[in-house]
């Protein structure tokens, strides 16, 4: 699947002026993350269960 197929959304956390954000897709294989501010740079793909496990992770921190 091309970047250009994928639907990015951001946090509803990120704010409007520029914030430090990410922007990321879901697809029924992976979870797509991408830089807000450059989208023109490559992405990165992780499987949905990694994801998963990344976000109990960072939920606990």
């Amino acid at each position: 699947m091309s970047t250009t197929e994928l639907v990015w959304f951001k946090s509803s956390y990120s704010g409007t002026q520029g914030d430090n954000c990410i922007e990321v897709a879901v697809t029924e294989q992976a979870v797509h993350v991408r830089d807000s501010k450059n989208v023109t740079l490559p992405h990165f793909s992780v499987r949905r269960e990694e994801w998963s496990r990344f976000l109990g992770f960072a939920a606990g921190a």
